[in-house]
């Protein structure tokens, strides 16, 4: 992979190369790892050893992890911290996610927003 190289890639031409496994990484750089997730019927993850996030392209149900569950759809993001248990529920056969996980084992330390930025961020 060309340092300078332009990384395009698609949620189609990532579902197209989905294997049993409903993974398919699209680009693998150091600690980061991006893929598109598609499961079929139920979600089997486990804990993951890395932080991670999701983005939903497309398809709704209910996300898991900790002690809550919220209902998501197309444009939402979620962070997950290395480690803690998180799964999708009820969602419908169209579910597609981007999942990219970043930073070293055991998860990246929180860190507060830079001064003049706000957060969503719940404490």
């Amino acid at each position: 992979m060309s340092r300078n190289a332009c990384h395009k890639f698609s949620p189609a031409d990532c579902a197209a190369h989905l294997p049993d496994d409903r993974y398919f990484v699209a680009l693998n750089r150091g600690t980061l790892e991006v893929g598109l997730y598609a499961p079929q019927g139920t979600d089997p993850q486990q804990p993951h050893d890395q932080d991670e996030c999701y983005v939903i392209l497309e398809g709704e149900g209910r996300f898991t992890m900790g002690d809550e569950t919220v209902p998501f759809r197309p444009g939402d993001f979620f962070f997950v911290p290395a480690g803690v248990p998180h799964r999708f529920l009820d969602f419908d056969e169209s579910f597609k996610a981007w999942v990219i996980f970043c930073g070293p084992k055991g998860g990246e330390a929180p860190m507060e927003p830079p001064p003049g930025r706000s957060s969503l961020r719940s404490s």
